[in-house]
């Protein structure tokens, strides 16, 4: 029995995904996704596996435990990471390259981070106004 394990991170949502054979069924945290209740981040979540084809979506179950960050971080956690299984099941570079022309963020992921908040400042970079000029 085949079974792939997979990470995604998106700032500082980490999911991880495991994929192994079944009939297309997909959870998040124990959730079935059909029932995950933001709409948006289901879409989101759902790319790779609309992208990928029913023939590949219906070999396979895959459940993701994500946690961290916001709730479009984990679902581009999400994505990554099940996007990347995917791939690693099929073995498919066109599936690779389809991947990366629709968005390479979909595989590489997106190294930006929020920038610490400064002592004595009320955000990263936001400082007190003078009033004398």
């Amino acid at each position: 029995m085949k079974i792939i394990i997979t990470s995604g991170k998106r700032k500082t949502a980490v999911a991880r995904a495991i994929l192994k054979p079944g009939k297309g069924r997909v959870h998040i945290n124990n959730i079935p996704l059909e029932f995950y209740p933001i709409e948006m981040a289901r879409w989101k979540i759902m790319e790779p596996l609309l992208l990928a084809g029913d023939d590949i979506r219906n070999q396979i179950d895959i459940s993701v435990n994500v946690k961290g960050g916001g709730v479009m971080a984990q679902a581009d956690a999400i994505r990554t990471a099940v996007a990347r299984g995917l791939i690693e099941w099929s073995g498919s570079e066109e599936l690779k390259k389809l991947f990366l022309e629709y968005d390479k963020t979909m595989l590489s992921g997106d190294p930006r981070q929020t920038e610490p908040k400064k002592f004595a400042r009320y955000s990263a970079r936001r400082r007190w106004q003078k009033s004398y000029r």
